[in-house]
């Protein structure tokens, strides 16, 4: 009789997009985009109250337009949502943006709303955690924060755009930042070429 599959073989694959309100909604909105066209991965959306002042500020995107680019939406306070607990398997997490009061909870473990609790329970099932920390310039405790994150085994990951590409909009410069963080669940993707080197000029190599 053959084996029934593990639960790692049998799992959906499933990613958790938390949206705070720093600046750079943009980066989780085109996220939720680039998921649903590129297929084969479920999203768990949860906003924060401040993350939907941002969407509305910077987009010209209605809550619901958010809400529908994602496969389940959770209300922030629902902290006995699906996603609050690590018997319910995902890839991971992207919080994107995330501000430095998220980043704050998440460093220090307070799980003090479906979010940070979110973010929690990657971390104690050794799951990614990938955070877009969005601010400028850092004070000590921004720092110190980002410390214990990546010690926890999170990735803090700023949204900086490669200017080596030589991007011409603001579209391109988000898209190559959304490339490196699917590359760090090993999703597929096509937002923005990999680096190979500066071509070798013809007779500059060494003998």
């Amino acid at each position: 009789m053959a084996e029934p599959p593990s639960s790692a073989q049998a799992a959906p694959q499933r990613l958790i997009v938390g949206i705070t309100g720093a600046t750079g909604a943009v980066y989780g909105v085109r996220l939720l985009r680039h998921l649903r066209r590129l297929g084969g991965v479920r999203t768990h959306l949860v906003v924060s109250p401040a993350g939907w002042l941002s969407i509305r500020a910077e987009t010209d995107l209605e809550r619901r337009d958010v809400e529908a680019l994602a496969d389940e939406l959770h209300p922030i306070g629902d902290v006995a949502a699906s996603i609050a607990s690590g018997s319910f398997a995902t890839l991971g997490m992207v919080v994107a943006p995330c501000s430095m009061k998220t980043l704050a909870a998440v460093a220090h473990g307070l799980s003090d709303n479906l979010l940070s609790r979110a973010a929690d329970v990657c971390l104690k099932e050794r799951r990614r955690l990938v955070l877009l920390a969005r601010e400028t310039p850092l004070n000590l405790a921004h720092l110190r924060n980002m410390t214990l994150v990546t010690e926890m085994g999170g990735v803090v990951m700023p949204p900086l755009p490669a200017l080596y590409l030589r991007p011409t909009s603001i579209e391109q410069m988000v898209d190559h930042t959304l490339g490196r963080v699917l590359e760090q669940f090993g999703l597929a993707h096509d937002l923005a070429p990999a680096w190979t080197g500066w071509p070798v000029p013809q007779g500059s190599q060494g003998a």
